[in-house]
């Protein structure tokens, strides 16, 4: 018989965790305004949220942090990040930051200025919210394939070509960079073709204007190009990393996704232009240019995370598990982002919740039936992350509607992930009943999801 698939880690320590009961959730959950971002941990029997900062670190991480350099100026920890950082990418300067949206921060403020024009394909949450905050504009350029969740094609995060060449003839003055996110969160977690980041980059140099990856899932990328795009099937995941880089100048990046860390992210690029401003807003915002914000031994632990992230066999075991959900909801019938991406499965909640009208947001709705069913948190990934036009202020009901079950690496088991499915399943059979969602009552000006305040219907 043929030997079934095994994770590439074992387990040699637990964090015990603690079921409650339904009307403990009703309760907790009214406290928090029906928002699952408010909710205290504790209080989550399986956590969702999101992958960002929440998996296990390895043997290897935890001893490279012993031997940190706390030193302000000048840690050796720096250096061996960057030495990684440099190797992986190509790219020589390095700024150390805090996380993936300080990242943003500090090259924003250097090159994104009120009237500009950003296109991408689906910029993330804190992307927009920079971008916004700035009163630029940012204008996504995704292909329109991603929007039929039930297509099934290999790089649904794709760039549309087209679209992105028309934006860049009628702005081309007021774009500071083309941004591409791979692999693209806001999409489900869909891969960026190595095929499409050519054409990006061409297009983008056409106009001499520099490109920037978001780069925080950008190994998941590769393991997508590896086993999904011709050509490259014998290739080593770094071999593919550094062909990806060459078609960007820069990287802002959140380590606490595929570096496998808890806490950290960082600036890369060959543009010495780039380097000299962020440093200098480094300094501002986060901290020295050898630290940023970070600990030596956060440094240390980042430099191994993504060396051992590069491997084929770390980044099947985690995408693996993202497929194993995603073959449970197929046996259930519960719509996703089809085909599973690398991060999280993401639950097309108007196709699971049909009666709920969109003004009322079945996404949240579906995120807080999730949690009422099984002490599952979840994070909705949708028309209240969407925030309202700036212009308008109403808000925008044109994107997808997705709940994301982001799967945190080396964290739960499959057992775990069964109980999440069955949870699915049990309000898929009931969904006919579940007629009205949420309204907002109070919401911040922008990026409102983390901290809006919810009334049920």
């Amino acid at each position: 018989m043929n030997i079934p698939f095994a994770e590439s880690w074992k387990i040699k320590m637990v964090e015990p965790i603690t079921k409650s009961t339904r009307n403990e959730r009703e309760k907790w959950l009214k406290e928090a305004h029906y928002n699952v971002f408010q909710l205290e941990s504790k209080k989550v029997y399986i956590d969702l949220l999101t992958d960002s900062g929440t998996g296990a670190m390895s043997d290897r991480q935890w001893a490279a942090m012993m031997l940190g350099d706390e030193s302000y100026a000048g840690a050796t920890s720096f250096f061996r990040m960057k030495e990684t950082i440099s190797t992986i990418t190509g790219f020589k300067y390095v700024v150390p930051t805090h996380q993936g949206r300080a990242a943003e921060n500090v090259l924003f403020s250097c090159l994104v200025k009120e009237g500009d024009v950003v296109p991408g394909n689906s910029h993330f949450d804190t992307t927009k919210g920079h971008i916004e905050s700035r009163k630029a504009i940012a204008v996504d350029c995704t292909i329109a394939e991603a929007r039929d969740t039930q297509l099934v094609i290999p790089f649904k995060g794709n760039m549309d070509i087209k679209m992105l060449e028309d934006c860049l003839m009628k702005n081309v003055d007021k774009i500071p960079f083309v941004l591409v996110t791979i692999t693209n969160n806001t999409c489900g977690g869909q891969p960026v073709s190595l095929k499409n980041l050519k054409e990006v980059y061409a297009v983008s140099k056409k106009y001499n204007i520099p490109v920037l990856f978001d780069s925080a899932r950008f190994a998941e990328n590769a393991y997508f190009i590896k086993t999904r795009e011709k050509g490259y099937e014998n290739k080593t995941i770094k071999e593919i990393c550094l062909e990806m880089f060459q078609y960007a100048d820069g990287m802002t990046m959140s380590a606490k996704k595929d570096a496998q860390v808890n806490m950290g992210g960082f600036i890369a690029t060959n543009l010495e232009d780039w380097y000299e401003q962020a440093k200098v807003k480094c300094i501002i915002y986060e901290g020295y240019i050898t630290y940023g914000g970070l600990n030596g031994r956060d440094m240390n632990a980042i430099a191994v995370g993504l060396e051992e992230n590069t491997e084929y066999e770390n980044l099947e075991t985690r995408i693996k598990q993202v497929a194993y959900l995603a073959q449970k909801l197929d046996e259930y019938g519960i719509p996703y982002q089809k085909p599973a991406g690398g991060h999280a499965i993401f639950v097309d909640a108007q196709k699971v919740l049909t009666r709920v009208p969109k003004e009322e947001f079945p996404a949240q709705t579906l995120t807080i039936e999730l949690y009422l069913e099984a002490g599952i948190r979840g994070c909705e990934i949708g028309y209240i992350l969407a925030d309202r036009d700036p212009i308008t202020r109403e808000n925008r009901f044109g994107g997808m509607e997705f709940l994301r079950l982001a799967i945190p690496r080396r964290t739960y088991t499959n057992n775990h992930i069964d109980v999440v499915a069955a949870a699915l399943k049990n309000l898929s059979d009931r969904s006919e009943n579940i007629t009205r969602g949420v309204k907002i009552v109070w919401e911040a000006p922008i990026m409102r999801h983390f901290t809006v305040k919810l009334e049920r219907l």
